[in-house]
C-alpha cells in the first residue's frame, strides 16, 4: 500500500482533488503537491495522481494526460475508481462524473456543446463550496492528517465510496423484492415492506427503474412508509396523470401534498393500494 500521494502543483481541479479524496480512503497518508521525479514514478509506495504522464495502477500511477486525444474522456478520478472496481457503478450512479471527465479533458466549450447548452451555463452552476475547497487545496504544497482540508477530503472520499457501494447494494435489494404492476397503459413500481425495513424505503427506486429501462413506462412508485405501518405513494417523473389530492378524502389516506405528487396511506393490502392508485388517476 502507498505511504504518500503526489499530485501536481499550481491550480487544482475536481479530478485531481477527488482522486486524492478517494485514495485517502485506502490509506490515510500525506499529500504532496509537486512534480514527481523518475524515482517517484517507479516507487509503488507513492501514489502519483494527475501528473507524470503514466498510468500504471499496479504501482499507483494515475495520470491521463498521455492518453490519445480522441479517446473517450478519462480523468485521474476515472483511473482511481477503475482501480478500485467502482468506475462502472460510479458512472451509472454519479450523474456529475461524465461531465467532470469532459470538463477536464475537453474544456468548457466542448463540454457545453456535448451537453447541448451554452458554456456560460456551466459557470452559473459553480458553487462557492467547489471554489473554496479547490483554492485551499491548491494553496498548500503539503496536506497532512488532522488538518482541515485533509480531513474534509477524507470525508468526501468516504461519502463517495459509501454512496456508490450503498446504492449498488440497495439496487440489488430492490431487484430481489420489487414488483412492477401494469397500470392502465403504463406501469407502477411496488416495493413491499420487508423485515428489517431499510432506513429510507424509497431510496434507489428511481435508479433501479433507470437501470431496468423502465423509467419511460412507470408513472408511480409505492413503497413502505418509514414513519408508519402503511405506504407512501408518489408519482414518478412528476407525471401529472396522477393527482393524489383526488384521494385526500379517503378514510385511510392521512396525507396528500397540495401539489398532488405524493400521498401517505395506512392501507397495506395490494388490492387497496391499487384501488387508491386508480382513484388518483387524473382523467381530465
Amino acid at each position: 500500500m502507498f505511504t504518500s500521494i503526489i499530485t501536481h502543483p499550481g491550480g487544482a481541479h475536481k479530478d485531481d482533488f477527488l482522486a486524492c479524496c478517494v485514495l485517502l480512503t485506502q490509506a490515510c497518508v500525506p499529500i504532496y503537491r509537486r512534480n514527481p521525479s523518475a524515482e517517484d514514478l517507479k516507487d509503488s509506495s507513492i501514489a502519483v495522481v494527475d501528473v507524470g504522464l503514466q498510468h500504471a495502477s499496479e504501482i499507483y500511477n494515475f495520470d491521463h494526460h498521455q492518453l490519445p486525444s480522441e479517446q473517450v474522456p478519462t480523468c485521474a478520478l476515472s483511473l482511481v475508481l477503475k482501480n478500485l472496481g467502482l468506475y462502472e457503478d460510479a458512472l451509472e450512479f454519479c450523474d456529475w462524473l461524465e461531465t467532470s471527465e469532459w470538463l477536464d479533458c475537453r474544456g468548457p466549450a466542448d463540454t457545453a456543446t456535448w451537453l447541448g447548452t451554452d458554456h456560460q451555463v456551466l459557470a452559473k452552476l459553480n458553487s462557492p463550496i467547489d471554489i473554496t475547497l479547490l483554492r485551499r487545496f491548491a494553496s498548500q504544497v503539503e496536506h497532512h492528517q488532522g488538518e482541515p482540508v485533509w480531513e474534509v477530503m477524507l470525508m468526501i472520499g468516504q461519502d463517495l465510496i459509501e454512496y456508490i457501494k450503498g446504492l449498488r447494494s440497495r439496487i440489488d435489494f430492490i431487484s430481489e423484492h420489487a414488483q412492477i404492476w401494469n397500470f392502465r397503459t403504463k406501469k407502477a413500481l411496488y416495493m413491499p415492506r420487508t423485515d428489517p425495513l431499510p432506513k429510507d424505503p424509497s431510496a434507489g427506486l428511481a435508479r433501479y427503474l433507470s437501470q431496468k429501462q423502465l423509467d419511460k413506462d412507470v408513472i408511480a412508485m409505492i413503497y413502505p412508509d418509514s414513519r408508519g405501518t402503511g405506504y407512501g405513494m408518489r408519482r414518478f417523473n412528476d407525471d401529472h396523470r396522477l393527482d393524489f389530492t383526488q384521494i385526500n378524502s379517503q378514510p385511510d389516506v392521512h396525507f396528500t401534498h397540495a401539489r398532488g405528487f405524493i400521498a401517505k396511506t395506512s392501507a397495506t393490502t395490494i388490492d387497496r393500494l391499487a384501488d387508491l392508485l386508480e382513484l388518483a388517476h387524473n382523467n381530465n
